[in-house]
């Protein structure tokens, strides 16, 4: 059996005093939706961005692939000892921002071939055309040559999901990508994230939208205040949680 794509053991992260992550375990295998729910606050964004390094954690392991990342130094001063490891994996664990965060003087074409250009040094034309046939794939080909600003909200982030795609990535890494559209737009984005789901590919993804979570996830991880609470499968953590905790939260989101 392969080693998951992304696998945590004991993952600490504080940010000064706040201990946000208190020893996290998370495993997401090959071709498998991991869905992280939990209130605000509960470490959810943070864990991601952990994943994939843009955020140093202080104790823990992290592996990518059954690769272990290395470190220099402990605690506080703990960084990652290897900077062409970090830009590997960052490569193949692309991210998906809940603010799309597109690059305004660029067209769109442009954003979604900018990495696998400037990063992975691939030729132009060979990204160009896979850049046209994912934003084809994500409804938006017809905004190739459009600037972000003058798209909606669920077209740019539908434009994000391109380019993380065109790094050919091994994983992607969903920050509450539907969390900044209204109801309509946000169907948009489900709809192209439904897509990938079916297609096998490996995801975590960080939301608010329990019904997203229950229909694509494979095993479902609730965090509360930096710990996890409960995790299984969606028809068990939705259907029947054990912990009151959990009751709460589901309470709390329904409707």
């Amino acid at each position: 059996m392969s080693a998951p794509v992304i696998e945590i053991r004991d993952l600490h992260k504080s940010f000064g005093p706040l201990e946000v992550l208190k020893g996290v375990d998370l495993a997401a295998p090959r071709g498998r939706v991991v869905a992280l729910i939990g209130s605000s606050g509960s470490g959810k964004s943070t864990l991601l961005r952990c994943c994939n390094l843009l955020e140093d954690s202080q104790q823990g392991e992290i592996r990518f692939e059954g690769e272990a990342v290395r470190w220099r130094g402990a605690g506080a001063g703990r960084h990652p000892a290897d900077r062409a490891q970090v830009i590997r994996i960052r490569t193949n664990l692309a991210m998906v921002f809940q603010s799309f965060n597109l690059w305004a003087h660029m067209t769109v074409l442009q954003n979604v071939m900018e990495a696998p250009v400037t990063v992975l040094r691939q030729p132009r034309a060979e990204v160009e055309a896979r850049a046209r046939a994912l934003l084809a794939k994500v409804g938006i080909a017809d905004k190739a040559d459009a600037w972000p600003a003058t798209l909606s909200g669920g077209q740019q982030q539908r434009a994000a999901i391109a380019r993380a795609l065109c790094m050919e990535p091994k994983a992607l890494l969903f920050d509450e990508p539907t969390s900044a559209l209204d109801p309509e737009l946000e169907q948009e984005v489900v709809r192209v994230i439904r897509a990938l789901a079916e297609e096998g590919r490996t995801m975590l993804l960080v939301t608010h939208d329990m019904k997203l979570a229950a229909d694509l996830a494979d095993h479902v991880v609730f965090l509360h205040q930096g710990r996890i609470e409960e995790e299984g499968p969606p028809a068990a953590v939705f259907g029947s949680p054990r912990s009151e905790r959990l009751r709460q939260f589901l309470s709390a989101t329904a409707g």
